[in-house]
């Protein structure tokens, strides 16, 4: 198979053939020339699978915790700061990505950052106490975080304007099938009972470690992939790289269209006042030598985010970020655990009894006036999960999937304000009403509302695409998935800490944030205004 690299310079001498009706163009319209096709796809789907990878290393230890309790020894408070300390390497991590995105490239940081990620992880898969456990998933979290925010940039950037949220949408409709197959990979994989003594290293090595290095190879597929795909045409332009940008535009209409195609009549791009800036920048960094130096022209470009017109847009997505990821990984941490004392509950006959004092029950430092039979109780060292646990949430992650096609259909008709207006509002009323409900199955059910928080998420990263400029989107992206993360790093440490003790107060922040959210959307400026009047994910033109 030739890779792009190889494709790309077989174009170059061919520029300087062009007709004379070659015209010069904006990099918006040069993308509207190109019939939407394979490549669109093929970009949708490795994007798609980076967020995928992205949810399997931070989303898919929940599903460890349960069943390595013994091996790792780990107390509930522990609990939580293993879920939890990913999403701190992602917070320290993600200034540093978004500015070396923004300097140096789109997919040379996502493409390395995803090779290391399966390093880390895999080690992890080994680790036999809670602080080394602790260490790799707080590098799994560092080098995860260099491909999860800077994609959105990455792939946005191959669309116009019509078309952009419709490819986000696109990739989040992949994720969505990712997460849908999360529990079906957690049954098949941690639910068996074999186990494998490594006499060197001394562990005995089960199924919740393999499971692991399961989650991590969509990443190593999808960062190997990267490798034969261009670098993003736009960044291309910002390095003054016309030739270049022309080059990966004509390789895209010609993958689309066939080779036989006649070449697109474009002579040269259109450069606005973000591109002149961003070339200005560009020289800057060149010229930069020592420490002192790097650190300004990162300080350069950070400050703009913090002044006018930006400001307001970008605190509001930043606590819209916090909020969806508080609810959405940081309440499916414990999820599964949860759901499986829930679903044990219920099994043994229990119709009136609410879900926090479920949770009590099981913890002996509480007392609760409630009779559950002793062996819904015995929990320890438990090297599987209960089957209604994974098949419950299948369910979840097929109505996740079926929500991100429908959003991805309907955004261009509704408006993004409408669906993070409606997303927020149902999850917050459902965090509000999880802690006073005493039908478990109800219960259960209002706990998966809550966790469809995420619906919003990809929503808020199409407003940040289309709200920064180039030269500043993937840094406006990365720092609001920042505090999206410390949403999650909170979410699952106030679970790990509260959950025991104030069971209805963790739902209660809960629902009053997503409400919260609910009513900042409607503060976002021109939050429908690249709404186009007709788009179809198919239009060529």
């Amino acid at each position: 198979m030739e890779s792009f690299a190889s494709k790309a310079s077989s174009d170059k001498p061919e520029l300087a053939k062009e007709t004379d009706n070659s015209t010069s163009i904006t990099f918006d319209d040069a993308l509207s020339m190109i019939k939407f096709g394979k490549i669109n796809c093929i970009l949708i789907i490795v994007a798609g699978t980076i967020l995928t990878a992205f949810m399997l290393e931070t989303l898919g230890i929940s599903y460890v915790i349960p069943v390595a309790e013994c091996d790792l020894h780990l107390s509930t408070k522990q609990k939580g700061m293993v879920s939890a300390i990913g999403f701190l390497g992602v917070i320290i991590s993600s200034h540093l990505w978004g500015f070396l995105a923004d300097t140096m490239g789109r997919r040379k940081v996502i493409a390395p950052t995803l090779c290391l990620t399966f390093i880390t992880t895999t080690l992890s898969s080994f680790a036999t106490d809670f602080w080394t456990m602790t260490m790799f998933r707080f590098l799994t979290g560092f080098f995860i975080s260099g491909s999860s925010a800077t994609v959105y940039a990455y792939l946005g950037e191959f669309h116009n304007n019509r078309n952009r949220s419709r490819a986000i949408m696109g990739a989040s409709f992949i994720f969505g099938i990712g997460c849908v197959l999360l529990p079906a990979i957690a049954f098949i994989v941690i639910n068996q009972e074999w186990e494998i003594m490594i006499p060197y290293i001394q562990i005995v090595y089960r199924p919740w470690r393999l499971f692991l290095v399961v989650c991590g190879l969509p990443g190593l597929v999808s960062g190997l992939a990267l490798y034969w795909l261009p670098e993003s045409p736009k960044f291309e332009l910002y390095q003054g790289k016309q030739r270049q940008t022309i080059s990966t535009i004509q390789w895209m209409h010609r993958m689309n269209s066939g080779k036989d195609v006649s070449r697109l009549p474009i002579s040269s791009i259109i450069a606005d006042e973000d591109d002149k800036q961003f070339e200005q920048r560009q020289a800057i960094l060149s010229d930069s030598k020592g420490f002192r130096a790097i650190m300004q022209l990162v300080w350069n470009q950070t400050a703009p985010l913090f002044r006018k017109p930006y400001l307001r847009t970008l605190l509001i997505v930043c606590f819209l970020h916090f909020g969806t990821y508080f609810n959405t990984h940081g309440m499916y941490m414990f999820f599964p655990e949860i759901l499986d004392k829930m679903v044990e509950t219920h099994a043994a006959g229990i119709s009136n009894v609410t879900l926090c004092s479920v949770v009590y029950k099981h913890n002996p430092n509480v007392m609760v006036e409630m009779e559950i039979p002793s062996t819904v109780l015995e929990r320890e060292c438990k090297q599987t999960l209960d089957v209604t646990t994974y098949e419950l949430s299948f369910i979840l992650e097929v109505i996740n999937a079926f929500g991100f096609a429908l959003i991805g259909v309907i955004i261009n008709v509704v408006g993004k304000l409408a669906i993070m207006v409606f997303v927020f509002l149902g999850c917050g009323i459902s965090g509000a009403l999880i802690a006073i409900v005493d039908v478990p199955l109800v219960s259960m059910w209002l706990y998966m509302i809550i966790t469809m928080a995420g619906f919003s998420g990809s929503v808020i990263n199409a407003v940040i695409v289309d709200s920064f400029p180039t030269n500043l989107r993937a840094m406006a992206v990365c720092i609001a998935l920042m505090f999206g993360r410390l949403g999650g790093l909170l979410g699952a440490n106030m679970l790990g800490f509260m959950l025991d003790s104030h069971c209805e107060w963790t739902f209660e922040i809960s629902g009053f944030i997503l409400l919260v959210c609910a009513l900042l959307a409607f503060f976002i400026p021109n939050i429908n205004a690249c709404k186009p009047k007709r788009s179809t994910i198919m239009d060529g033109q």
